[in-house]
């Protein structure tokens, strides 16, 4: 009996992950392994938090098996020629000291602007630099941060028994924030705040992350682009061969698009 032929998964033009936080207890390593493992495409952004150096220096770091499954398949993406343009965060913000450094098809920018297939650019940073405009400060966040963290400790107790049972990973810390109103307004202010960053600069839209909440929204004629987590949405965004913008799950589904506009001959992406 003649095998049947592999199919190879579809070729995408760029990927944009953040917040792995690779090295922190509540990372999906395995899974971003896989996805990693599954991926095609000419560029890889790394969108900040991607190593928790931060966890790493204030608790026990959380690395084994799955862990160098990433840095192999990050490793096996550029020996096969994908490009990789870090972009570091908040938990990896020692890296930004090296930001200016290009090696092998690979290299390590504050910001850089991506441009689409037809022709849209735009603007790709981690997004904590809107923190000013949107965390109130104080006891309020501080409780929030330790509300957030036995959050989290709940969703892995949670998946690791529907795991068990058979059933896929749905994120308790992604349904209860998405039931809170004051969540809500936070990321609001947060969407609001990257729109206004990238019109200012006279760009077509934002790409980032740090919030943990992933979308794919066009307001005002701007495109926000939150390529989501590996802690609690497991996603990513993707860009076609046509210009065509996709969130992804981690089994590669798609979650939301937005179409091109029509297509113009464009380099991928410079500095910003």
């Amino acid at each position: 009996m003649t095998p049947m032929p592999t199919r190879l998964p579809p070729r995408r033009r760029a990927v944009f992950v953040s917040d792995v936080h690779l090295g922190s207890k509540h990372c999906h390593a395995a899974e971003f392994a896989d996805f990693l493992g599954g991926l095609r495409c000419d560029r890889l952004y790394l969108v900040g938090d991607i190593v928790d150096l931060w966890w790493m220096a204030q608790r026990r770091a959380a690395w084994g098996n799955a862990q160098h499954r990433v840095i192999e398949a990050l490793h096996k993406l550029r020996r096969d020629g994908t490009e990789l343009i870090y972009v570091p965060g908040n938990h990896d913000r020692p890296i930004r000291r090296f930001c200016g450094l290009s090696l092998p098809r690979m290299a390590i920018r504050r910001r850089a602007i991506h441009v689409t297939a037809d022709g849209r650019r735009l603007l790709v940073t981690h997004g904590d630099d809107y923190d000013g405009i949107t965390h109130f400060g104080g006891f309020q966040e501080r409780f929030g941060d330790w509300l957030y963290y036995r959050i989290l400790t709940g969703n892995q107790l949670y998946n690791r028994l529907r795991r068990r049972m058979g059933r896929r990973y749905w994120s308790l810390s992604e349904f209860l924030k998405s039931r809170s109103g004051a969540a809500e307004r936070y990321i609001n202010r947060f969407v609001q705040a990257g729109i206004d960053d990238a019109v200012r600069r006279g760009l077509d839209g934002i790409v980032c992350g740090h919030i943990h909440r992933a979308g794919l929204l066009r307001r005002d004629g701007c495109i926000y682009a939150n390529d989501g987590d590996w802690v609690e949405s497991l996603t990513a965004l993707a860009e076609d061969p046509d210009g065509t913008l996709r969130l992804l799950a981690h089994t590669g589904e798609t979650l939301a698009e937005l179409p091109p506009t029509g297509i113009l001959p464009a380099t991928l992406s410079h500095a910003a």
